[in-house]
């Protein structure tokens, strides 16, 4: 959506300026040709006695401004830890990388019995690194077996592994439903 906005705003654009350096006007086109403006100045001059008018044009704009900025650092702002800093006991550090920790994190529980798909992100610091965990559980498995299977074998085996004093994690689990399948 933001893409198809953004094009189209591109297109108006270049519309403006080619009608503007001279190309021919469509017949649809707004403005007359290449001398026209988009305002008058009846139009720009109507507010101007108005004491409320500009300051609240201005305070619309800085709202755009400052919601464009959040927008831009949440799209910009890295989901995923690419890099754990693992201790490697000799007063020096190793860095592992985040996806090798999380593939085997995920393969790792992806064996437990009952479980039938798993998915794990790293999010948090390099030195301080937190897991998401998404489990999809085979229908007839208790819930809480499983999250004590998980925290006992795959996300202490990753603590352990990569030297770290604590792995927290956020463990999501949904059950998996089967399609019936016809006996005959």
């Amino acid at each position: 959506m933001l893409g198809l906005v953004g094009l189209v705003l591109f297109a108006l654009g270049g519309s403006v300026l080619a009608v503007g350096l001279g190309a021919p006007a469509p017949s649809w086109w707004i403005h007359d040709g290449r001398h026209d403006v988009l305002l008058s100045d009846g139009e720009r001059t109507r507010w101007r006695d108005a004491g409320w008018w500009w300051p609240t044009v201005l305070a619309v704009l800085a709202v755009v401004v400052l919601l464009a900025l959040w927008w831009l650092t949440a799209v910009l702002r890295r989901r995923r830890l690419s890099e754990v800093l693992v201790d490697t006991g000799d007063g020096e550090g190793a860095l592992l990388r985040g996806r090798a920790l999380e593939n085997v994190l995920s393969s790792e529980a992806g064996q437990l019995e009952g479980v039938d798909h798993a998915q794990a992100h790293l999010t948090g610091r390099p030195g301080a690194p937190e897991t998401r965990v998404r489990l999809h559980l085979e229908p007839h498995v208790d819930p809480a077996a499983a999250l004590q299977e998980l925290t006992a074998r795959a996300l202490t085996h990753a603590r352990d592994s990569a030297g770290l004093a604590s792995l927290p994690a956020e463990v999501r689990l949904k059950g998996v439903k089967h399609r019936a399948e016809r006996v005959s």
